[in-house]
């Protein structure tokens, strides 16, 4: 049996917005050493699969990228990664998250790299490496401005000393992350990235032989090359989408379409009120579509009156409350609607611009970001792959 909602993914995306943006960079590069300015050689690129890789499917979206080239991938947890090798998933697996209160036995039974980002942590993984008489290769986390996870960048040379010293830990790269890469007007960007580079200096200070680094999500890459580093970690870009509010020409596709389908068409007449709430009332007479699709299959409440579907090719605004399970779509006006038809959420039913909805444009009507879109897709919408 298989539900009227479900989402495409196209592995074939993957892979291709992969092989453009390793272009792009190669290109971006080039122009830079003509110019004598900015990074001259093009980073290596961390795939970013972590939460289920973005709602499109942890395991199928790193065999495809590991295929299209990618030599590393990255996870939020210990526990994503081991789902990843159990798949046999190869190459190196970085994990972001903290570690400081995990057990960390899965990164030395499945070979995965783990980023020190508190002294708690790295005592934690110094000690399980001596126990397993091995030496861990890691990487550490500078805070430079995000307030998250990380080493103070203005207290390095109180709390790294004991790390750096510890035997039982290789430490191969420096990494940190951006607050507001996506905002060109917010100086903290280029504070960050100074911050990263002194930071840099003085580990190389205290002793350090790290030479590797990687800063750059998404938004930075495309912003500055100057945080490319060694690596660069997109995220939404290997899913065909730019952070907003930016633009890029690189050749990017999406690569997730979220359709369902017509169960039900009936007339409204007018005054009446339609959903949970009663807060949409019918004008004039309205023809509903009903559609087995909502908030537990990711679709947010928000969308009431302001959000839109595809059905027949046209744009039928949601209207009533987005329910648990079922939403309708005003289709007055669009002729020979009927049950079965699909719907479309995310993607295209036609070749205008107004015929495509994109993660970007749903996460603008209910004033978030389209990572959630995404991320936040229901466990019971089925992922299928070409």
């Amino acid at each position: 049996m298989t539900r009227c909602t479900s989402a495409r993914v196209d592995l074939d995306a993957v892979r291709r917005n992969f092989r453009a943006l390793t272009a792009f960079l190669a290109g971006e590069a080039a122009r830079n050493r003509d110019a004598g300015a900015g990074a001259a050689t093009p980073p290596a690129i961390i795939g970013v699969v972590k939460a289920n890789a973005y709602g499109h499917g942890a395991v199928p979206v790193a065999r495809a990228l590991v295929e299209a080239g990618a030599s590393w991938l990255a996870v939020a947890d210990i526990e994503e990664g081991i789902e990843l090798r159990e798949a046999g998933i190869p190459g190196r697996i970085l994990v972001f998250g903290a570690l400081s209160v995990s057990d960390v036995a899965g990164v030395f039974t499945h070979a995965l790299t783990p980023t020190i980002s508190s002294p708690a942590a790295a005592r934690a993984l110094g000690t399980a490496a001596r126990a397993r008489g091995v030496r861990l290769t890691c990487h550490l986390k500078i805070d430079t401005g995000l307030n998250r996870l990380g080493f103070r960048f203005d207290n390095l040379t109180r709390s790294l000393p004991e790390v750096l010293a510890d035997p039982a830990l290789e430490i191969e790269a420096l990494s940190t992350h951006f607050a507001t890469a996506d905002d060109a007007e917010d100086p903290m960007f280029e504070t960050q990235r100074t911050r990263f580079e002194a930071a840099r200096e003085t580990v190389r200070a205290l002793g350090g032989t790290v030479r590797l680094a990687h800063a750059a999500n998404s938004a930075a890459s495309l912003r500055d090359s100057r945080t490319w580093a060694d690596w660069i970690r997109p995220g939404l870009l290997l899913y065909g989408l730019v952070p907003a509010p930016m633009a890029t020409t690189v050749a990017l596709a999406p690569a997730m379409t979220l359709t369902s389908r017509v169960v039900a068409v009936k007339g409204v007449r007018t005054g009446e009120r339609i959903g949970y709430g009663g807060r949409h009332e019918a004008a004039v007479p309205m023809t509903l579509a009903v559609v087995p699709a909502g908030y537990a299959d990711g679709l947010d409440r928000r969308l009431e009156g302001r959000g839109a579907a595809l059905v027949r090719g046209r744009r039928a605004p949601i209207v009533g409350s987005v329910s648990m399970d079922t939403l309708t779509v005003d289709v007055t006006g669009i002729e020979g609607v009927s049950t079965g038809d699909e719907v479309v959420f995310l993607g295209s039913q036609g070749g205008e611009s107004w015929q495509t909805i994109d993660a970007r444009e749903m996460a603008a009507w209910i004033g978030t970001i389209p990572y959630e879109v995404l991320c936040r897709l229901g466990a019971r919408v089925e992922r299928r792959y070409r």
